[in-house]
């Protein structure tokens, strides 16, 4: 039940629930990608991030500097719940709006993006 309780929390808040939903569209998605697509800070990200990969619903991967997250396929307990939040969000106009935003997201260099969030001295352009 403690397993039950926590995927539930873990879901039961918009920002995590769009994270999980572009994750589902897009199959891997940076952390950059996602504080861009939310709008919030990058350690609020973090923290939510966070519970979705201790609930087990998230992996993540490390590459270089970046950190990617993507569906525990593994569980057999998170992928009847991924089933249902993809049926239930079908339709959503807000998730749809999320979709579309996160195409132009994931179109753009993610240095670019990081550029952005945490200004020019964080990904300095290449000569």
């Amino acid at each position: 039940m403690d397993r039950l309780l926590l995927i539930l929390k873990a879901l039961a808040d918009r920002n995590r629930l769009r994270t999980v939903a572009a994750i589902m569209s897009h199959g891997e998605l940076c952390a950059c990608q996602i504080v861009e697509l939310l709008q919030i800070k990058g350690a609020s990200v973090s923290r939510l991030l966070g519970q979705l990969v201790n609930a087990e619903i998230l992996k993540s991967r490390k590459e270089g500097r970046w950190v990617y997250y993507r569906l525990n396929h593994s569980s057999e307990v998170i992928q009847p719940v991924i089933n249902w939040i993809k049926k239930e969000l079908a339709g959503d106009e807000y998730f749809s709006h999320d979709r579309k935003k996160l195409l132009e997201i994931t179109s753009c260099d993610r240095e670019d993006i990081c550029r952005r969030q945490r200004g020019e001295a964080c990904c300095p352009r290449k000569k």
